[in-house]
């Protein structure tokens, strides 16, 4: 296959990710467009992919971890946008992909959330602009952590070289 072929869908992955990481930290809002495009563009990778047979297994990963996402949504322990794209996030990475996927975005959401513990940190996230909301909720969404960038940097450090053997 084309080099330039076998590239596209990780390059988007890799933008869409970057873009959903940026939106998190700026609005508190993952968008559902994003998640839906890095869905549709997986099915891409598996074609321009040389080994496509854990495909299945990537699924049943990625079905799995929504619906523990979902719980802790339901629960009000994460955001809807975080469960999404962890979800989408597992099944670029796989089932192999996913223990060390969970382990990074874990780490890095702490090192953000301790981030934002410092005056630095609390001066950023006075600059975030929330999505228009009720005033209560407001100020509940100034001390969330964005962890859609805890989700894109650890999916990318995983997913990245599984896709450049």
């Amino acid at each position: 296959m084309l080099p330039a072929l076998r590239l596209a869908p990780i390059a988007g992955f890799a933008g869409l990710m970057v873009t959903a990481a940026f939106e998190d930290c700026r609005r508190l809002v993952i968008p559902n467009t994003l998640v839906v495009a890095l869905f549709l563009l997986w099915p891409f990778s598996l074609l321009a992919s040389p080994d496509s047979g854990g495909a299945l297994w990537a699924l049943g990963g990625a079905v799995l971890t929504f619906l523990v996402g979902a719980v802790l949504f339901a629960r009000g322990y994460c955001g809807g946008g975080d469960v999404k794209l962890f979800a989408v996030a597992s099944l670029w990475a796989g089932a192999s992909g996913l223990p060390p996927l969970l382990i990074l975005t874990a780490l890095f959401g702490g090192a953000i959330a301790l981030f934002l513990l410092t005056p630095l940190g609390m001066q950023l996230s006075a600059l975030r602009r929330p999505a228009p909301s009720s005033g209560e909720v407001s100020a509940l969404k100034m001390q969330s952590i964005p962890y859609g960038l805890a989700i894109a940097a650890a999916s990318l450090i995983v997913t990245l070289p599984l896709h450049f053997d």
